[in-house]
């Protein structure tokens, strides 16, 4: 990878200057609030309706290739269009901008909560967050699913992941898998459902009249280049991962911090509510890094600051350290902790688009491949609706018993054990969203103001 190459050929020809595009990606980056569903309404907003700078169809052509992604789509689709517009000097500006404030907000917030989480006026600040996220993230389901699932066949699939991954525990890889060879099958034999919306392709967008029919060499595919980039960014992920090990061996936090998000790159796909619903898992039950409601507390963090949702992993990373230092000062070895978890949660996303992109879109067009994705985005509706059913259980109700009888595998809520305040506060949040359609930030406020006046009339 030269990235003087690709500076040197960066902007030529399509009349949108480095500098223009710097703008606009950290337009983007300071107003993707509402997780990854809100983030790329933004983009489309931006990029396709006002810049006018990628068409509707190859916006969407890139959105169903970073679905398929493990990691989180936005950032990814974000990277992708830059590279496009670019060359890597624009992917890596477009997909660093885009992370850098919620890096920069969910540290300054994760001060906050180690040093006076205990505090009744901060608890209650995020008691009302947690109400609010889960109907944000009952919106995301609607919102995706309306995206998504246009057939019948569509909608089965969606439902079909759903009970698999929520009752029988079904691993999210093989639940992609399947969507994706059915998807393909179906496009293949002709099947209607499975074809791609008719999409206009905006005539005037400058990454397609850049492109035209000579494609530039930075989207031809070239296997030699390739490698080279792959092994670039594998050793910028995964040497720090080595280094620790060998220096501290696997006991260690920060090794098991840098193993765990490493694993975890590799195996959550569907983009950032998966991720989730994974890392909770783990991080919770597996290495009680967290308590369920400090899972929660840190996804209200995410959801109130600009950025991917998924950056309460460095939420995590660094209440993982702060309890076990190791030999460190608490808040250093937070620190340390977070930027670690964000560093190799970040880099296999450049590592996916740098290396693929060129292959995916010399793939645009083609039915199978589509009918492909189509499939799997549909299947990720229902990972995000086993998601909102996790976070409902553990807002609304103190207690959940799990169930354990071959083949079935989930938690059901003690129904004695319901929290009405949380309750109220939740349908409350969902009227306000769905039957009101106040913004985001508005009810997020609100909730915060309603949990702290819970808190003051002693009812939490």
């Amino acid at each position: 990878m030269d990235v003087r190459a690709d500076q040197a050929g960066a902007g030529a020809g399509h009349g949108i200057s480095f500098n223009e595009a710097f703008r606009v990606w950290l337009r983007v980056a300071c107003l993707s609030f509402g997780g990854p569903a809100g983030q790329i309404a933004v983009m489309h907003r931006i990029l396709v309706e006002e810049k006018k700078w990628i068409s509707e169809g190859r916006f969407l052509h890139a959105l169903n290739y970073c679905m398929l992604l493990p990691g989180p789509e936005a950032q990814q689709l974000a990277t992708y269009v830059g590279w496009l517009m670019h060359r890597t000097a624009g992917g890596l500006m477009a997909g660093g901008l885009f992370i850098l404030p919620g890096i920069i907000a969910i540290m300054g917030l994760s001060y906050i909560y180690a040093a006076f989480g205990n505090v009744s006026f901060v608890e209650a600040l995020f008691f009302g967050l947690k109400a609010a996220v889960l109907a944000i993230v009952v919106e995301a389901v609607v919102r995706v699913g309306k995206r998504a699932l246009k057939n019948r066949i569509m909608i089965a699939l969606a439902a079909a992941a759903f009970v698999a991954i929520f009752f029988f525990a079904v691993p999210f890889p093989i639940i992609i898998i399947a969507a994706g060879l059915i998807g393909y099958a179906g496009a293949r034999s002709g099947r209607p459902e499975f074809a791609p919306a008719g999409h206009a392709h905006g005539g005037g967008a400058a990454i397609d009249s850049m492109l035209g029919e000579a494609v530039p060499d930075h989207v031809r595919p070239n296997t030699a280049r390739a490698i080279r980039v792959g092994a670039l960014w594998l050793a910028l992920w995964l040497v720090p991962v080595i280094a620790l090990l060998m220096a501290l061996g696997q006991a260690n936090v920060f090794s098991q911090i840098a193993l765990f998000f490493s694993k975890m790159a590799l195996v959550t796909f569907g983009g950032a509510y998966a991720v989730l619903a994974y890392v909770a898992q783990q991080a919770v039950e597996h290495y009680h890094w967290l308590k369920p409601h400090e899972m929660l507390d840190g996804l209200g963090m995410a959801e109130t600051t600009p950025g991917p949702l998924i950056m309460v992993l460095q939420f995590v990373g660094f209440m993982a350290a702060y309890r076990d230092p190791s030999g460190l000062s608490p808040m250093l070895a937070a620190t340390l902790g977070g930027l670690l978890a964000t560093w190799v949660t970040f880099m296999p996303c450049f590592l996916w688009i740098f290396v693929g992109a060129p292959y995916i879109e010399r793939l645009r067009g083609n039915a199978g491949l589509a009918g492909a994705l189509s499939a799997i985005t549909a299947a990720v509706v229902g990972v995000i609706l086993n998601l909102s059913i996790w976070f409902a259980l553990h807002i609304l109700f103190r207690e959940t018993v799990p169930v354990h009888a071959f083949p079935l595998n989930f938690d059901m809520p003690v129904l004695r054990s319901v929290d009405v305040p949380a309750l109220v506060l939740a349908i409350a949040a969902a009227t306000a969203i769905f039957r009101f359609k106040l913004g985001m930030l508005t009810v997020l406020a609100g909730s915060c103001a309603a949990g702290v006046a819970l808190r003051m009339a002693g009812m939490i």
